[in-house]
């Protein structure tokens, strides 16, 4: 029996398309402690998130992390879930939906747009199987993170060359690292924040908050830290802010060892004691409102600056389904596709070619 999963049924006149593969971070199927505990099983056993010795870690994760935090992270998405399921996967399956309306009307030749998330379901190698089903012969990969990082967008790499390492025919593969200062990203976040202060006013403070990673990541020479640094500035810029009115910060710090700083908390917890009155947060990090930004930023980290003596707190949402954000990531994606298609008028050919020499179909 072979170990490569290959095409028996595979036509000569089947009309080729190239597949686009969106990919965000995964949830939770439903809120129970059982489905959440699958889910960070899987999440936090992937070594590009946690750099530990394997044995070492698998003792941690399932002697005590499993059993403890489960029950409470569960409680947490449930503050966050909504009729139609959980947001990380309700919006982008509407940008998917809408990006791949977009692809159809400005990209050439035959295009198929699926989702899949990096743990949990839908998966990565589901995805794939689809696009393969579909026909794909050229695969376009975007990690839907704008600032790269190995513990995000290279994990994303791994599990599609994993899946791909197991196909008899392995499609054209490009790869989009990041767009974390690609000028219509910088301009969408810039409106959004816009639109926001148009109808609520201008904060004392604008604090841009980044999903957080261990220091030693940054030491090791994982970019995302300048990524998020030049994101930062390009917003400020763009938005015409003075070095004190804007501060970027880390949310999201695991375990004990030193992270990315400033840490999120720390600095409105000052901020508030400060006597700063009103501070607006934007999460420029994250595609999609999740449990980062819907609950850690805009309940935990509210309360914190509200208790600390700030008076209003605003949350900015992320970009999710805005059509401006829909058209950044369709262009970043068509320009990523250049010199892709097929000609249609080349299939019955190559269907006669393939016949003279014995295909089957």
């Amino acid at each position: 029996m072979s170990r490569y999963v290959g095409e028996p049924d595979f036509h000569h006149d089947a009309q080729d398309c190239t597949g686009v593969l969106l990919v965000n971070l995964g949830t939770p199927d439903q809120t129970d402690t059982r489905s959440v505990r699958r889910y960070l099983a899987e999440f936090l056993w992937d070594p590009r998130v946690v750099e530990i010795w394997r044995p070492l870690w698998w003792l941690i994760l399932h002697g005590v992390i499993l059993r403890l935090r489960p029950r409470k992270v569960a409680a947490l998405y449930r503050s966050i879930w909504t009729p139609e399921g959980s947001p990380l996967l309700v919006i982008p399956k509407k940008q998917c939906e809408l990006i791949s309306e977009r692809l159809a009307n400005i990209a050439p030749g035959r295009i198929e747009t699926v989702l899949a998330m990096r743990y949990g379901s839908p998966s990565i190698q589901a995805g794939l199987e689809e696009l393969r089903n579909r026909g794909a012969r050229r695969l376009l990969v975007l990690p839907l993170y704008p600032q790269y990082s190995a513990t995000t967008t290279a994990s994303v790499f791994d599990e599609v060359t994993r899946v791909l390492a197991t196909w008899r025919w392995v499609p054209g593969l490009r790869f989009i690292q990041h767009y974390h200062d690609d000028p219509a990203y910088i301009t969408a976040l810039a409106d959004s924040v816009r639109e926001h202060w148009a109808t609520n006013g201008q904060p004392d403070k604008l604090l841009m908050s980044f999903h957080g990673i261990p220091r030693r990541c940054l030491l090791d020479g994982d970019p995302y830290f300048c990524e998020v640094q030049k994101t930062g500035r390009l917003l400020a810029e763009a938005l015409e802010l003075s070095e004190d009115q804007w501060l970027l910060a880390f949310q999201s710090r695991f375990g004990r060892e030193e992270w990315l700083s400033p840490y999120v908390d720390q600095t409105l917890r000052d901020w508030g004691k400060a006597g700063i009155r009103r501070v607006d947060v934007v999460c420029p990090g994250f595609s999609a409102d999740c449990l980062e930004t819907l609950e850690e930023i805009s309940v935990q980290n509210r309360e914190t600056f509200l208790e600390s003596g700030g008076r209003k707190f605003h949350y900015i949402p992320a970009l999710n389904a805005r059509p401006d954000h829909i058209e950044v990531l369709s262009q970043l994606m068509l320009r990523n596709m250049a010199g892709w298609g097929s000609d249609d008028n080349e299939l019955a050919a190559r269907l006669a070619r393939a016949s003279a020499h014995g295909a089957r179909a």
